[in-house]
């Protein structure tokens, strides 16, 4: 197939949004063949079937590269008592917080899982995203964790989006071991890391280093046991506090950094030598109202590579909408348009190691978004407006 009469907003360049303007894209057997001017079209390409976009904007297909949208039950209950003054730890004794999510998981089976993620994942398929990543952590025993990341893995066969998972199992410490999180680290979550990645369910492994979860030190032996199942890490870091915690994912080579609002000259410094992506995460500094914000400019001052993702969960992030992410990202943490796009196209897809999608690049997968929109601009600038024409995704429509 041959796409003509487009606007490419490639990302293929250094800087910018690699914009040709009167484009062509050929596609063939799920890749992107060649991709160019109009006047610069091979003539093979000529002869097969040729879709006119009436000079629409295509993009890659976008990539939501942090999400938890496999977990059970909902947190509107306590987003309304937050509202009507109740402090977090009345929330809390009153069942709520992360420990409620895990209940509602734990007594979810896998197709209820299943059933629950897929209208969040069809959101965000309706915005263009082709690539989703999906983490476990809501289960913190050996079974449930498996059973989300099965259920994560079946959203793949029942939908046409490419899924990577992620293995959470150091997200929080559950109930039965309140009083010893070591002794959940070593004797929990380890054997449950084993057990998934026996079972072909794990493409990297993450964690959360906050005073409310885990610290360097128990992340680092989660780490190192990904390091011995050949898994790439990431890490929840920086998210309420500084512990060091995206120095200790760079020096172990961590794919990303994820929320980072608490980061210091040190830790940027750490990921700029590594080639750790920081993966900035508006939706929940809005939902939780937070006032620290990541330090955007010191990113960009060293060359980290800034991703963009929805974090959608239950509590802190209830988002899914990779759109509005954008606009978030850019009214309240000041990155550019042209940032927030690279941010769920080519940085997103580094922040989860894939090197054959986030551009329009020959040999990359034909996965492609059409907007009715003249300029890239508008996929930040909108609010609540989603100018989605068509998903391509392994080259079918």
């Amino acid at each position: 197939m041959l796409l003509t009469n487009a606007k490419l907003a490639t990302m293929d360049g250094a800087e910018g949004y690699g914009l040709i303007e009167d484009g062509a894209v050929a596609l063939e057997d799920g890749r992107i063949a060649w991709a160019g001017a109009m006047t610069e079209l091979p003539e093979r390409f000529g002869d097969g079937p040729v879709r006119d976009l009436g000079g629409r904007l295509v993009t890659p297909g976008l990539i939501d590269c942090h999400t938890h949208v496999v977990s059970g039950g909902n947190r509107a209950r306590e987003f309304e008592m937050r509202l009507e003054g109740a402090s977090y730890e009345e929330i809390a004794r009153a069942g709520g917080g992360i420990l409620s999510t895990v209940r509602a998981t734990r007594a979810a089976d896998e197709d209820l899982l299943l059933a629950q993620a897929l209208p969040r994942v069809d959101a965000l398929l309706a915005e263009g995203v082709t690539v989703i990543e999906v983490k476990s952590g809501y289960g913190l025993d050996t079974d449930t964790e498996l059973r989300m990341l099965r259920a994560a893995r079946r959203i793949a066969e029942e939908r046409p989006v490419r899924v990577l998972t992620t293995f959470l199992g150091a997200h929080a410490v559950p109930p039965e071991h309140s009083d010893d999180p070591d002794a959940y680290i070593d004797e929990v979550c380890i054997p449950a890391l084993r057990a998934a990645h026996a079972e072909g369910l794990v493409d990297a492994v993450d964690g959360f280093c906050e005073g409310i979860a885990f610290q360097p030190d128990q992340i680092a032996r989660v780490f190192e046991v990904a390091h011995t199942l050949d898994l790439p890490v990431k890490l929840h870091a920086e998210q309420l506090s500084n512990l060091g915690g995206a120095t200790l994912a760079a020096r172990h080579g961590a794919l990303s950094a994820d929320h980072i609002e608490y980061l210091d000259a040190e830790g940027v410094a750490e990921m700029a030598r590594a080639g750790t992506t920081a993966v900035i995460l508006p939706g929940a500094f809005y939902t939780l109202r937070e006032t620290q914000a990541p330090p955007i400019a010191m990113l960009r001052a060293h060359g980290v590579p800034m991703a963009l993702a929805t974090d959608a969960n239950p509590g802190s992030s209830p988002l899914t909408s990779l759109l509005l992410t954008m606009n978030m990202a850019c009214t309240l943490f000041r990155m550019t348009p042209t940032e927030a796009l690279a941010g769920v196209t080519g940085n997103a897809a580094r922040a989860l190691g894939l090197k054959d999608c986030g551009r329009i690049a020959p040999g990359l997968r034909a996965d492609l978004a059409v907007w009715d929109a003249e300029h890239p601009a508008e996929l930040s600038y909108r609010i609540g407006f989603n100018p989605l024409h068509q998903r391509i995704f392994g080259g079918e429509t």
